[in-house]
């Protein structure tokens, strides 16, 4: 079984995983479905930032030191969300979806749109195809952080390759879905990068 390497901005492949976390593939897998553990998904295979496991860890050990919320209360309440993406009907599908889970949303259709409403309104998440007319999705994304620097992204692309989801995973983007999508994995992965 391979080795990872050391460099925390490695990519790591399911196999370096299953040896640096010494889990089985079963667990592994368990816990991407679960939005657990934080991966990327790239054609058929899942593509894991060593760093961003390493912070998996360490909040996997608070988690087991600290206190829960009271029974009955959940750490994240509604949100406000902005959806964009030129395709109105994928755009009018999440939205819909994050509405029904509780969340304000607003939609845009393009990154010029979507950068000034960004500018204008506090969000807590951007859900976003990459490949925006005007504007892309990185420039918009960018001017956001401007103006919010926390803020958190979910990519729901139709235009994905394995660079496009390296880039944006440098980029800081906390979900990476390809469509085609249904509506409850949209707000499942939402549910996860919010929390």
């Amino acid at each position: 079984m391979a080795t990872p390497p050391l460099d925390s901005d490695a990519f790591l492949t399911t196999d370096d995983v299953l040896a640096y976390l010494q889990i089985n593939l079963r667990t592994v897998y368990r816990l991407i479905d679960a939005g657990k553990l934080p991966a990327v998904r790239v054609g058929r295979q899942w593509r894991f930032r060593r760093r961003d496991l390493d912070a998996w860890l360490d909040q996997q050990r608070l988690a087991s030191t600290a206190p829960g919320p009271p029974p009955g209360t959940t750490e994240a309440g509604p949100r406000r969300v902005l959806v964009v993406d030129p395709d109105g009907t994928a755009r009018d599908v999440a939205a819909s979806a994050l509405r029904s889970a509780g969340h304000t949303v607003d939609t845009a259709p393009d990154g010029v749109v979507g950068a000034s409403r960004l500018g204008a309104t506090a969000y807590d998440l951007v859900v976003t195809e990459l490949k925006l007319p005007a504007l892309d999705a990185f420039a918009m994304i960018r001017e956001g952080r401007r103006h919010a620097p926390a803020l958190r992204i979910l990519v729901v692309t139709g235009h994905s390759t394995e660079a496009a989801a390296i880039e944006a995973l440098n980029f800081g983007v906390a979900g990476y879905l390809v469509k085609p999508v249904r509506a409850a994995e949209i707000v499942a992965t939402a549910t996860r990068v919010l929390a």
